[in-house]
């Protein structure tokens, strides 16, 4: 319905048929221009405005709920990244931690002949000459135990710690010589033990496969030698008999090549200062030396020096 109001005569113009065409309308007194007012139904009005209205309510949910998803999803991934930042610098700080205490225990002594004796190194005096060159493989405090029946079958214990049999994944037996908290000089020895055995290469010298610096452990993982000790057969009737002659003269003398190399032909001399019947023996009772706490180096010129402990047995 829609009604215009006649200013002439006061009366109101009525419409409520289809308002086909408003562009201009003639009303009483030759006027062509009046207000008309058009009416409308309440629910029309509320329909028409609220659709406006009901899609910007729309997008304003549609802000809410996307805001509610993403701010908990950025913040659990925000947390995640922090944490696995974290875990990663631990590992790597952990990691370089471990191998900063592997470099410590692995020096190498600078035995050039060129050098004097006061620059010459030795294991007594701690005179140490830094060196990077030894390289050592090394296994994990895991490895290790797996390797060792969680050290289930140990060989012999001494003022070192104790030794165990275990096996590597790939089926190589070892021995592996772990470093006793009460040993007041097991340091000192495991630092000799792997600095020398790392750098000499003789078949008459037991082999070092690797070591083991995690936690609070420090091991030695070497080949794994079936004959135990050269003692264990001297010292005992039945067994002493095995060593005939033959087999006797060849120990002597695969000793003696591997004490000829230690003081002449290796790239270090050293003197073991700490031989005695407990060198292994392989397969083939081919003696090995081993044991190497108690060794000192010389310089390539020194043929004497003095000591500042009574060491051996």
């Amino acid at each position: 319905m829609a009604y215009a109001y006649n200013d002439n005569n006061g009366e109101c113009l009525l419409w409520d048929g289809a308002l086909i065409n408003l562009q201009q309308a003639e009303v009483a007194g030759g006027r062509t221009e009046a207000e008309i007012y058009i009416r409308f139904a309440a629910s029309e009005l509320e329909l028409e405005t609220g659709s406006g209205s009901s899609r910007i309510g729309n997008i304003r949910r549609t802000i809410r709920v996307t805001l509610a998803v993403a701010a908990p999803v950025t913040l659990i991934t925000l947390g995640l990244f922090i944490y696995f930042s974290c875990l990663r610098k631990g590992k790597l700080i952990h990691k370089g931690k471990e191998h900063a205490s592997h470099n410590i225990l692995l020096f190498d002594f600078d035995t050039d002949p060129s050098s004097t004796s006061n620059e010459s190194s030795t294991v007594d005096n701690g005179e140490k000459r830094w060196n990077r060159s030894v390289e050592l493989p090394l296994f994990s405090y895991g490895s290790v135990l797996v390797a060792t029946g969680q050290f289930s079958n140990k060989l012999a214990e001494g003022g070192f710690g104790s030794v165990y049999k275990g096996k590597l994944p790939t089926g190589l037996e070892i021995a592996v010589k772990r470093l006793s908290e009460r040993s007041v000089q097991g340091l000192e020895e495991f630092r000799n033990e792997t600095t020398l055995i790392a750098k000499l290469q003789h078949r008459n010298l037991v082999r070092l496969l690797g070591s083991c610096i995690e936690r609070d452990e420090k091991m030695l993982i070497y080949e794994y030698l079936p004959n135990k000790s050269l003692d264990f057969f001297l010292f005992d009737a039945n067994r002493g008999q095995i060593l005939d002659w033959g087999k006797r003269i060849r120990i002597i003398e695969g000793i003696a090549q591997g004490l000829l190399y230690l003081h002449r032909y290796s790239r270090l001399r050293i003197i073991h200062r700490d031989l005695k019947p407990s060198n292994i023996l392989d397969s083939e009772m081919n003696p090995k030396i081993s044991d190497f706490g108690m060794a000192r180096i010389f310089g390539g010129n020194e043929t004497q020096a003095n000591t500042n402990r009574i060491v051996g047995t």
